[in-house]
């Protein structure tokens, strides 16, 4: 990681942890994953390509996430999407910029390009993971969850178990977004692993499909897991970045 220290924004009253590379644009924002920020090897790597090369780039924690206090039970992407909005109109310099998302930053990235509009000039999506409140939860889980129960589940990830907590699930449940076509028109790189055991391939080819750009492209990686995290595929990824200018 680059050796700019965290800062702190204040966003819609609360208290944004992020870091900074200044630049030249478009900014590269980086959305992380569920119970994820911004340390990720992804994130990471993606800062100090940034600023090898000069270009502007963006990380930050949600709300009850990483660095930024609060209670992640109080998470929702309405409320996170709020942050990476109020973030991106306070901090970045550019006029444009790219968002990255990865697994549930892929859903934010998408809610947030909507409400950016023209400043969004392309989406990277790591293996998106739009509506997963819909098709990641079985109909007990989601009584559950309807009923006001946080369920718990196993996880690969260093939090096991992996909680989803009512107001979560609700606020995903009215942000769906491979319902019908979404308005967003820019260019849109979807990187998906075949053996991606957490999010089928088949939510990037729906989402290509949903979406109005006429510019999209998905690549399967041959062997690659859900993470996307090894040497290959973080080149993958900063090629991919790369090319949206």
């Amino acid at each position: 990681m680059s050796a700019l220290v965290t800062q702190f924004a204040e966003i819609a009253g609360r208290r944004i942890a992020f870091r900074h590379a200044p630049g030249s644009g478009p900014a590269i924002v980086f959305l992380p994953g569920y119970m994820s920020d911004m340390a990720g090897s992804k994130a990471t790597a993606l800062f100090d390509w940034a600023s090898a090369v000069g270009r502007e780039c963006l990380l930050l924690d949600y709300s009850g996430c990483g660095e930024s206090p609060g209670q992640f039970a109080d998470g929702t992407l309405s409320r996170w999407c709020e942050e990476v909005v109020g973030l991106v109109q306070s901090a970045i310099g550019s006029k444009h910029v790219v968002l990255v998302g990865s697994s549930m930053g892929g859903w934010l990235m998408l809610l947030a390009a909507q409400a950016l509009g023209d400043k969004v000039c392309g989406l990277v999506g790591i293996a998106a993971a739009p509506d997963f409140t819909s098709w990641g939860y079985d109909a007990e889980q989601k009584a559950s969850l309807a009923a006001g129960t946080t369920i718990y589940q196993e996880s690969d990830y260093g939090y096991d178990p992996m909680p989803t907590h009512p107001g979560f699930w609700a606020d995903g449940e009215v942000q769906l977004q491979l319902t019908g076509e979404i308005p967003l028109a820019c260019p849109v790189r979807l990187l998906h692993g075949q053996e991606d055991a957490d999010v089928p391939p088949e939510i990037s080819l729906r989402l290509a499909n949903a979406l109005r750009s006429e510019d999209v492209q998905v690549t399967l990686v041959k062997g690659g897991d859900h993470r996307l995290s090894r040497d290959s595929d973080i080149a993958l990824l900063l090629r991919t970045v790369a090319t949206i200018r």
